[in-house]
C-alpha cells in the first residue's frame, strides 16, 4: 500500500502544477454550473407552483446572483490580484454552500432573496473571476488549452442537471437544496486548496518551462523543487487604468456583455419555456439540458485547442452566430428534435466561445492586473446579465411565451459578434510613446 501511494505521488510531481489547477478549476466550476449555472431552472416550475410566483419573481434571484458579481468584481479583482484567488476561493465556497442551506429554509420572497444574497456572493467569489486569474498566469502558450479544460467543468456540471431534476421530483425542492448545499463543500474546499497565484514562488516558469535546478521550492502535489526563476516580461503588462483607456477593453466587454445576455436568459428560463412550450416532463427538460452540457464540453475542449492556432476573434463570430441559430431554434421549437438541435448549437458556440475571450484578454493586456481588468468588465458584463433573464421572464408573463423574448436575444448576440470582431490588440503607451520619441529622431 505504501508503495503505491509512492509510485502515485511520483507521477504526480512529474506533471506540471498548473494542470492541477486547471482540475481544481473545473471541479469548482463543476459544482457551480450543476447547482447553480445551468441548475437553477430545475427549481423554477417548483417555486412557482409552492409560492404562486411569477416568472419576473422567480427570475429576480437568478439576476441578483449575476448583479452582485458585477458589483463586487472591482473589489474582487483587486483582492485576487493583491492576495492571490486561494483565500478568495475557499471564502466564496463556504458562502456558496451555507447559500444553498439556507435557500432550502425560504418561506417569503425576503427569504429567497437574502439566500441567493449569500448565494450570488459565494458564487462569484469561488468561479469564473479568481479561476481564470489563477489559470492565465500558469500558462501562455497552452493558455486557451488550459482555459478551455478549465470551463469544461461547466459543462459537466451541467450533466448534474437531470439528476437534480430528478431529485427535485422525487424527493422534493428544499432536500435537493441541501444536498446541493453539502455538495459545494465537500468538493469545493478541496479543490480550493489546490488553487495557486503565480508559478514562480513555486519554482515554475508558465507552460511549465524548465527553468535552473536549485532549491526546492514546494510541497503540493506536482511541484518539483527548482530554483525560482521570473517569467520573461511579458511583451504587454497593462495596469488596469490603461487597459480603461483602450478601445479594445471597451469592445471585448460589450461584446462579452452580449455573450452572457444568451447564456444568463437561457439558463435561468430554458427548462420552464421547454415544459411550457413543448410540454416536455421535468425529467425530460433537463435531460435536453444535460445534452446540451456534452456538447459545452465538447465545445470548450475543442476550443481551446484551435484558440492556441487560430485567430481568437474569428472564432468568437462563428460562436456568436451558433447562439443565435440555437436561440432561435429553441423559441419556436415544437419538438424533441428541435430542442436536440438547440442543445447542439447552443452548447457548441457556448463551449468553444467560453475560454477565447479570458485568453484574448490575457493576450491584450497581459497578467500582472488580468484580475482587476477582469473585475471592471463584469460591472459591463452585470448589465446583460441580469437584465437580459428579467427581460426574458417579464416579457413571457405578458405574452405568454418566451418565442419573442429569445428572438430579440439571439438579434442581441449577433450585435456582440460585431463589437468583438472590432477589437483589435491593443499597443501599449509605453511602446507608443517609444515609437514617438523614435520617429522624433528620425525626422531631424
Amino acid at each position: 500500500m505504501q508503495r503505491t501511494i509512492a509510485l502515485w505521488k511520483a507521477r504526480a510531481r512529474r506533471v506540471f502544477y498548473g494542470w492541477w489547477i486547471v482540475g481544481a478549476g473545473a471541479a469548482l466550476h463543476a459544482v457551480g454550473a450543476g447547482m447553480l449555472g445551468h441548475g437553477f431552472s430545475a427549481y423554477f416550475v417548483s417555486l412557482q407552483k409552492e409560492f404562486t410566483w411569477n416568472r419576473t419573481k422567480v427570475a429576480t434571484a437568478y439576476s441578483l446572483v449575476r448583479m452582485e458579481s458585477g458589483l463586487l468584481g472591482p473589489l474582487e479583482g483587486w483582492a485576487i490580484d493583491r492576495w492571490g484567488p486561494r483565500p478568495v476561493v475557499l471564502v466564496g465556497v463556504a458562502l456558496f454552500g451555507l447559500g444553498f442551506l439556507l435557500f432550502s429554509q425560504v418561506d417569503s420572497f425576503l427569504t429567497y432573496m437574502g439566500a441567493f444574497s449569500v448565494i450570488a456572493l459565494g458564487y462569484s467569489l469561488s468561479g469564473f473571476t479568481p479561476l481564470s486569474a489563477a489559470v492565465v498566469r500558469w500558462f501562455v502558450k497552452k493558455r486557451s488549452r488550459a482555459m478551455g479544460l478549465t470551463f469544461a467543468g461547466q459543462g459537466v456540471g451541467g450533466l448534474l442537471v437531470p439528476l437534480v431534476a430528478w431529485s427535485i421530483v422525487r424527493y422534493d425542492w428544499r432536500p435537493t437544496a441541501i444536498a446541493a448545499g453539502v455538495l459545494i463543500w465537500i468538493v469545493g474546499f478541496p479543490a480550493a486548496l489546490l488553487v495557486r497565484h503565480r508559478p514562480e514562488p513555486y519554482g515554475y516558469l508558465p507552460d511549465g518551462a524548465p527553468a535552473a535546478s536549485g532549491k526546492d521550492a514546494a510541497s503540493a502535489p506536482g511541484e518539483r523543487g527548482v530554483a525560482r526563476d521570473k517569467v520573461p516580461a511579458e511583451s504587454q503588462e497593462f495596469s488596469a487604468a490603461q487597459a480603461l483607456r483602450t478601445p479594445a477593453f471597451w469592445l471585448l466587454a460589450i461584446g462579452h456583455a452580449a455573450a452572457m445576455a444568451v447564456v444568463a436568459a437561457v439558463s435561468a428560463n430554458q427548462i420552464p419555456h421547454m415544459v411550457q412550450r413543448v410540454h416536455l416532463s421535468l425529467e425530460a427538460a433537463g435531460g435536453v439540458v444535460g445534452l446540451l452540457t456534452v456538447m459545452q464540453v465538447t465545445g470548450q475542449v475543442s476550443g481551446g485547442y484551435l484558440g492556441d492556432r487560430f485567430n481568437k476573434r474569428a472564432l468568437f463570430v462563428a460562436c456568436m452566430a451558433g447562439h443565435s441559430a440555437g436561440l432561435l431554434v429553441l423559441a419556436y421549437a415544437t419538438s424533441m428534435a428541435h430542442l436536440v438541435l438547440f442543445a447542439t448549437l447552443h452548447g457548441l458556440a457556448w463551449g468553444v466561445r467560453a475560454p477565447l475571450l479570458q485568453a484574448i484578454r490575457a493576450d491584450y493586456f497581459g497578467t500582472s492586473s488580468f484580475a482587476t481588468i477582469m473585475g471592471m468588465t463584469n460591472v459591463v458584463i452585470m448589465v446583460a446579465q441580469v437584465s437580459a433573464p428579467l427581460f426574458a421572464a417579464w416579457l413571457a408573463d405578458i405574452q405568454d411565451g418566451y418565442q419573442m423574448a429569445f428572438t430579440i436575444i439571439a438579434a442581441i448576440a449577433g450585435a456582440g459578434a460585431i463589437f468583438l470582431f472590432l477589437a483589435r490588440r491593443p499597443v501599449h503607451p509605453a511602446a507608443r510613446a517609444a515609437a514617438t520619441r523614435a520617429g522624433s529622431l528620425a525626422g531631424r
